[in-house]
């Protein structure tokens, strides 16, 4: 069982992922943006985040930059549904350190196949 913390700032995104991943046994905790998530990371140690790109206070580029750099071990999935201005960030989380980018909406099935392969 992986310890996963999913930020975002959609409370009905956070309480979808949180009920997948726990129905499969992982253990879950959710963050409304970076600052909150990066908190929690200091306090304990999680072994994959979700993060959203578009959040305030601090949003997902700056929050992936900061894992990479603080926890380097841990994977991470960026996932945006392309912001209000329509610009497509998404592809720019790679080089910063997410493991996996992906576009909202998603199915449940590719979610779930992305977080099986990046924890084996």
């Amino acid at each position: 069982m992986a310890k996963i913390l999913v930020i975002d700032d959609e409370e009905q995104i956070r309480a979808l992922l949180k009920r997948i991943f726990e129905s499969l046994d992982h253990f879950v905790f959710v963050a409304e943006n970076g600052a909150v998530g990066l908190k929690m990371l200091a306090q304990e140690p999680f072994d994959l985040v979700i993060t959203d790109i578009f959040m305030p206070e601090k949003e997902g580029m700056e929050t992936i930059i900061e894992i990479k750099r603080d926890y380097p071990l841990v994977k991470i999935v960026a996932m945006s549904g392309g912001g209000s201005k329509g610009c497509d960030y998404l592809p720019m989380a790679k080089p910063l350190g997410a493991d996996v980018c992906l576009n909202k909406p998603f199915t449940k099935e590719v979610i779930v196949s992305i977080v099986s392969g990046l924890l084996s």
